[in-house]
């Protein structure tokens, strides 16, 4: 019993490090029971974390090394973990331009702000100075100017190697973390024209997001990234205009999370998609998001030692984006928004979106795909369903010879038109392979060739076009068993040298009344329509509406929505009510605004 009260006493203890003041009332609406839930939550992952094996130093191992460390500091082993957070780095010596101080990597940057700034005040004051004149040296000018005489490796494998001092490497959450820290080492140390080159390229990329929204949009992975980078530019910097871009920065990120979380999950479409987050607490995303929005059934088991970043900081979401998050809107609701390409900077990349998505919440399910479906590194469908105990389950649909890799392999060559809670997906490559992704939970039915698919509170009929579907593929299933025990994959083959694809009407109680009712009126009202399917036209009528979808080969497929045409070109905005209402969510294109409205509560900001 003393041994409980004791660790329970040390953990409150490193909880007083926790915070300065949150935003104020009128900036967030954030309000004491969400302060309440958030520091419970906190408290959890300190717990759960507290010590664990930090690891080491080597290389970017600090991208997981110093937020274990700081977590078990949190945690009142404050000898342990400062001993190592101050510890010489594994590789030294290959940084003895900067006094041994590693500022190379992005990982291991984004460390190296949060320890000097926050736990700073716990360090050796030797160590802290050093770190400091090494900051002075580092951004003395732009370091990513300055070069070694032979490119330095990131992993042994790595394509990636920079010769510059600092992280070359662009992609969204690296580059990110590179110009926070740059930006902080600089303001620091009084190098202003490096503050002040940085401070131009921080503003430009946050703009960015409110005119056309992010390149590496939704990732179930480097959301967390993001997220856990910007709060160290708001904590952190002196300069008042650019703590506020580091908040309007905070505010769109943590908007555009609230879109596809959902009771501790992350769904819908997304960019750099690995097939790892497909369930509660799964994807990294959901780690740093959940702490903020909590509202599922279980807490997270597994959490991320990044939230060391959010726990610290003092920022605080709007409240709407809370009540966004926990979907406290007028359900059915149904959003048409876009995504831009990858490399946006270039000439002509902010020209039009790259993608664009159908995004649909019904009372117990919410359902997106992409127009072109999954290809690259893009996953274009997912849905989540209720479930009472999990919180969610999942369905995923791909065309893929790797059943594992569900969210993010595909041959190719999809077509996908959705209109409310109805899918058409259709594939142009000679007999597609299709995977599908559910619980083993699910009972599954076949009648008059529609496979019919109930979850707990939701009801799917999938009609197979030239499809056969030949059952559950046991051998993907045990090879996905470690990390999700709970679900199976259902492979499928195209039987057509040309078109092959199914029909998706998803319904629930509030549509269709009873599972039995749900199954009779797919069966009796025969709603997929193959007479001009020679020309590439395939349609679907469900009990709300219709959707009609013609393939293009090279091209955004020809659909028609409810009867109506669907003009691409209307389909701009980065977020938009289908019933062009500015709630929940507006975002127009390159109009530089974000709007939310929703539980209660109204949001607006811009850069």
């Amino acid at each position: 019993m003393k041994k409980s009260l004791l660790k329970n006493a040390t953990i409150i203890s490193g909880l007083c490090l926790l915070l300065g003041s949150t935003q104020s009332d009128s900036e967030s609406q954030w309000t004491s029971a969400m302060e309440t839930d958030f520091q419970q939550r906190s408290k959890e992952v300190i717990t759960k974390l507290a010590l664990s094996n930090y690891g080491t130093t080597s290389f970017e191992s600090e991208k997981k090394s110093y937020p274990k460390a700081m977590i078990d500091f949190l945690a009142g082993n404050r000898q342990k973990a400062g001993a190592f957070l101050q510890s010489e780095d594994a590789d030294a010596q290959s940084h003895s331009h900067t006094l041994g101080i590693d500022f190379y990597s992005s990982f291991t940057l984004k460390g190296q702000v949060r320890k000097y700034f926050y736990f700073g005040k716990y360090l050796d004051p030797a160590y802290k100075e050093r770190m400091k004149q090494a900051m002075k040296i580092f951004t003395e000018f732009d370091p990513l100017d300055k070069y070694f005489p032979q490119p330095r490796k990131f992993w042994a494998n790595s394509i990636d190697n920079c010769n510059t001092w600092v992280d070359c490497r662009n992609t969204d959450n690296l580059k990110a973390m590179r110009e926070v820290a740059v930006y902080l080492f600089a303001e620091e140390t009084g190098n202003e024209e490096t503050r002040k080159l940085y401070k131009k390229r921080i503003i430009q990329n946050v703009r960015t997001l409110y005119q056309i929204g992010q390149g590496e949009w939704d990732s179930e992975n480097y959301l967390g990234h993001a997220v856990t980078t910007y709060v160290n530019l708001y904590d952190f910097a002196k300069d008042k205009e650019v703590k506020s871009i580091a908040k309007a920065a905070l505010d769109w990120y943590f908007t555009s999370g609230a879109v596809k979380y959902w009771r501790g999950a992350f769904g819908g479409p997304s960019k750099r998609d690995y097939s790892q987050g497909n369930c509660t607490w799964c994807s990294l995303a959901t780690h740093e998001l959940g702490l903020y929005f909590g509202d599922s059934p279980i807490g997270d088991s597994n959490p991320s030692p990044d939230s060391v970043h959010l726990i610290t900081s003092s920022y605080r979401p709007p409240a709407a984006v809370v009540a966004l998050a926990r979907k406290q809107f007028a359900k059915p609701l149904e959003l048409l928004n876009s995504k831009p390409t990858y490399e946006n900077w270039k000439p002509g990349g902010d020209s039009k979106p790259q993608f664009h998505e159908t995004l649909y919440f019904g009372n117990t399910f919410q359902l997106g795909t992409l127009a072109q479906g999954s290809g690259g590194d893009w996953n274009g469908f997912k849905m989540m369903a209720y479930n009472k105990q999990r919180g969610v389950d999942y369905f995923i649909a791909a065309t893929g010879n790797d059943p594992t890799q569900i969210s993010s392999s595909s041959i190719g060559g999809d077509n996908v038109a959705q209109y409310r809670n109805l899918v058409i997906w259709l594939n142009g490559k000679p007999r597609a392979p299709f995977q599908f992704f559910l619980p083993k939970s699910v009972k599954l039915e076949t009648s008059n060739g529609i496979t019919f698919i109930q979850y707990e509170k939701t009801w799917l009929a999938l009609t197979p076009i030239n499809l056969k579907v030949s059952g559950i593929n046991t051998n993907s299933t045990e090879k996905i068993k470690q990390r999700y025990p709970n679900d199976q994959i259902v492979t499928a083959t195209g039987t057509s040298p040309t078109i092959n694809g199914f029909a998706l009407e998803v319904g629930e109680q509030e549509t269709h009344k009873s599972w039995e009712q749900f199954k009779q009126s797919v069966l009796s009202r025969g709603g997929l329509n193959l007479n001009q399917i020679s020309d590439g036209i395939v349609s679907y009528q469900g009990v709300g509406g219709k959707v009609k979808l013609q393939y293009q080969d090279k091209d955004l497929p020809k659909v028609w929505r409810n009867g109506q045409f669907h003009d691409w070109r209307h389909h701009y905005k980065v977020y938009q009510n289908a019933t062009a209402t500015k709630t929940p969510i507006y975002q127009g294109w390159k109009e530089g605004k974000l709007i939310v409205e929703t539980g209660g509560y109204q949001f607006q900001t811009q850069p």
